[in-house]
C-alpha cells in the first residue's frame, strides 16, 4: 500500500541552484539564531536595570528577525521576481477572462452608492426602459415599459441588464419625484391648421384634469426643492410652441399628475381635445395635379 514512498525521492528532481538556496538560508537561520543567543546572553549579564535589559533584549530579537528577513530577501531574490512575475501573469490572465464580471461588479457598486434608482422606479439605461422589478450583483431586471421612450405601458416583457451597463452608460431615472411627476407630450400640427385653438384645449383640459390635486403637488414639490437645495419649478399646466421645421407647429404640453398616471392623464387629455374640436385648416391645399401622359412619354 506504501510502495510509492520507496519511489518518491526518485521522482523528485531538485536543482543544484535550489540546493545552494536551501543550504544558504539554513546558514543564515543557523548564524542568526547563535548570534541572537549570545547578544541576549551578554544583555542579561551585562545590563543590571530590569527596564532597560527588559528593552534591550525586545530591540535585539526584532533586529536580529529583521536581518534575517532581508537575508532571505537576498537569497531567495531572484526566484520571487520570477514567481512575482507568473503571479502578475496569472492575474492579467484573470481580469481579461472576467472582466464583464468585474465590471458588472463594479457597476452594482456604483448604482448603489450614488443610489440613482430603487425598487418600483422607472428607469432607461441606453435603449432599456422600464420598471425596476429586481437588483443583484450582477443584473437589474426591468419590466419593459414602451415601445419608444414616449409610450407609457408595459409591453408584458422583462429585460435582464448587465450592471456593466451603469459605468459607461447615463441612467434616467423618471421617478425622481415619488408621490408626483412631471409629464411632457407633444402634439404636431401644420403651419395652416387651427393650432391657436388647439393651444387653448389643451391648456383648459390639463387646468380641468390638474386642478383637484394641483395644490398638494405645489406644496410637494415646495418641500422636494427646500429638501434638495434646487428652485422649486412651477406645477402649473403650460403649452408651448416649437417649430422644428417651417412647415410644422409643434405643441409642447406639460402639467403636474399623480405617479403612476402619466400615460392615462395624456390619453384622457387627448381623447378629450381631438372628440370635440377639430382644428383641421376650413380649406386645405389642393393636392397638385398630376400631368395626363403623352404619346412621347408612353412610347
Amino acid at each position: 500500500m506504501y510502495e510509492w514512498l520507496d519511489t518518491l525521492p526518485a521522482s523528485v528532481v531538485i536543482s543544484d541552484s535550489v540546493v545552494r538556496l536551501l543550504l544558504s538560508t539554513a546558514i543564515l537561520m543557523v548564524v542568526t539564531l547563535v548570534l541572537r543567543a549570545l547578544v541576549s546572553r551578554l544583555i542579561r549579564q551585562k545590563v543590571n536595570s530590569v527596564e532597560l535589559r527588559r528593552k534591550w533584549l525586545i530591540n535585539s530579537r526584532n533586529g536580529f528577525l529583521l536581518l534575517m528577513l532581508l537575508g532571505l530577501v537576498m537569497i531567495w531574490g531572484e526566484e520571487l521576481r520570477t514567481l512575482a512575475l507568473s503571479i502578475v501573469a496569472i492575474a492579467v490572465a484573470f481580469v481579461v477572462a472576467t472582466k464583464e464580471l468585474i465590471l458588472c461588479v463594479i457597476g452594482s457598486i456604483i448604482k448603489t452608492g450614488s443610489r440613482s434608482f430603487n425598487l418600483g422606479d422607472r428607469i432607461q439605461v441606453k435603449d432599456f426602459r422600464g420598471d425596476v422589478i429586481d437588483q443583484s450583483l450582477l443584473t437589474t431586471t426591468i419590466l419593459e415599459v414602451g415601445p419608444g421612450k414616449h409610450v407609457h405601458q408595459r409591453s408584458g416583457r422583462v429585460v435582464v441588464i448587465p450592471n456593466a451597463l451603469f459605468v459607461s452608460e447615463p441612467v434616467i431615472n423618471e421617478s425622481f419625484t415619488h408621490e408626483y411627476d412631471f409629464h411632457v407630450f407633444t402634439v404636431p400640427f401644420k403651419r395652416r391648421d387651427d393650432w391657436r385653438a388647439a393651444q387653448a384645449a389643451f391648456l383648459e383640459s390639463a387646468n380641468r384634469h390638474c386642478a383637484p390635486y394641483l395644490e398638494a403637488v405645489r406644496q410637494y414639490m415646495t418641500r422636494i426643492g427646500r429638501n434638495r437645495g434646487l428652485e422649486t419649478p412651477s406645477v402649473n399646466p403650460r403649452v408651448t410652441i416649437q417649430t422644428p421645421v417651417s412647415d410644422e407647429i409643434h405643441l409642447v404640453i406639460r402639467f403636474p399628475t399623480k405617479a403612476g398616471q402619466r400615460g392615462y392623464m395624456e390619453q384622457t387629455i387627448l381623447t378629450e381635445v381631438f372628440a370635440n374640436n377639430d382644428f383641421l385648416a376650413a380649406h386645405p391645399e389642393p393636392a397638385a395635379e398630376v400631368p395626363a401622359p403623352t404619346e412621347t412619354s408612353l412610347s
